[in-house]
């Protein structure tokens, strides 16, 4: 068990006998969460498509929240002003910001790196400004966030090793100047291990990290173009050197996949845009594989996506007439299609856990593939 200001915070619950799986609960200030979980991305304090509402219904527990967009508009004082980020968006479950250093990856061109912070041109209207360590912790306090993420840099696939050497370095300066800044200690805040592609200095990272006792630690800078063989490779690298009592966050990954093999590893949370961002293309995930709906042989399917599912979306309409409002450009096909995939990723959320808690781990993930592999 990790404790935050003499409190608890995670506790393990039970473990897989056959694999690094294991199940646990994260007491935060806003309420509790079971892992291993998934977190939809509400980046711009809104899930897209989404209300608070349609989120619980798919059985949401926590999302996540952007520094970097919240920063910059509305301003993190106006939401301070308001009564914070949960009461603004109408979210009363736990909220995790990141820190905006992934932004200050995918927007590379616009900003400059300095010792000091991370300058850069906002993407809205062109003006400057810069994010310190400091502020980063500033911004996610007046936000009210229950897990804040530090400043880091986030380095892309194929980075030298003297890049990684000095990316790990920096992250773990500001590591420190973060918690340094921290003032509400009811609040959680994570590291984030760096290291690029070089499992040496994955494992550098975080024992340089253990030794500052943050409250979890989130593994960055994975799922920025490498092969999954790699991304596996390095999880299977720094996973074990983090202790059991601590909480470790996966960011920014991914695919139905991903998460059933990071889980067998050991990765307790996980976020990624993937589900409402493809159910806005019109892919939708299913416990057999995904399907696009646009594909001509759904126009007169009057199946819903998944037998098996048990969302909105699929106990009310077809592919059919899913189908139909995707290719109208109907609005409320984005609401529905969101829906099913949310509900799709908390469902294999909780179907991990249920799997974890009675010792069939591998049986389940066996199941899993096997199912992917039939054409539906």
């Amino acid at each position: 068990m990790s404790t935050r200001s003499g409190l608890p915070f995670f506790q393990e619950l039970c473990r897989a006998s056959d694999s690094g799986a294991r199940r646990g609960r994260l007491l935060l200030a806003h309420g509790s969460v079971e892992t291993p979980c998934f977190m939809p991305v509400g980046t711009q304090a809104s899930v897209k498509a989404l209300s608070p509402d349609d989120l619980l219904s798919c059985g949401a527990q926590i999302i996540l929240g952007n520094t970097y967009h919240l920063y910059l508009r509305p301003g993190h004082e106006l939401i301070g002003e308001l009564g914070g980020l949960h009461k603004f968006m109408g979210w009363n479950g736990p909220i995790l910001t990141d820190s905006g250093g992934f932004q200050i990856y995918s927007l590379a061109q616009m900003c400059r790196i300095q010792e000091e912070g991370a300058e850069f041109r906002s993407h809205i209207d062109g003006s400057l400004h810069r994010l310190t360590p400091e502020l980063v912790v500033e911004i996610q306090e007046a936000l009210g966030s229950d897990i804040m993420m530090p400043l880091d840099v986030c380095i892309p696939y194929g980075a030298s090793y003297d890049e990684a050497v000095n990316a790990l370095e920096r992250t773990t300066r500001w590591a420190i100047r973060c918690k340094n800044a921290q003032k509400r200690r009811e609040l959680a805040l994570f590291a984030i291990i760096q290291g690029g592609m070089f499992p040496e200095l994955r494992r550098r990272s975080a024992q340089e990290l253990l030794a500052l006792g943050m409250d979890g630690y989130a593994i960055g800078g994975l799922s920025v173009g490498e092969p999954k063989d790699v991304m596996l490779q390095i999880l299977g690298e720094v996973r074990p050197v983090i202790p059991r009592c601590y909480p470790v966050y996966l960011m920014g990954v991914g695919t139905p996949e991903d998460l059933v093999d990071a889980v067998d590893l050991g990765v307790d949370m996980f976020d990624c845009v993937m589900p409402t961002r493809n159910a806005r293309n019109g892919k939708i995930f299913t416990s057999f594989g995904h399907i696009v709906i646009k594909n001509a042989q759904y126009a007169g399917d009057n199946r819903p996506i998944d037998e098996e599912c048990q969302c909105y979306t699929c106990r009310n309409f077809s592919r059919a007439y899913l189908r139909h409002l995707f290719m109208a450009n109907e609005l409320l096909v984005y609401r529905l299609l969101s829906i099913h995939n949310i509900y799709y990723y908390q469902s294999l959320m909780k179907s991990m856990r249920d799997a974890i808690e009675a010792d069939e781990f591998q049986s389940f993930k066996g199941k899993f593939y096997e199912k992917r592999s039939v054409k539906q």
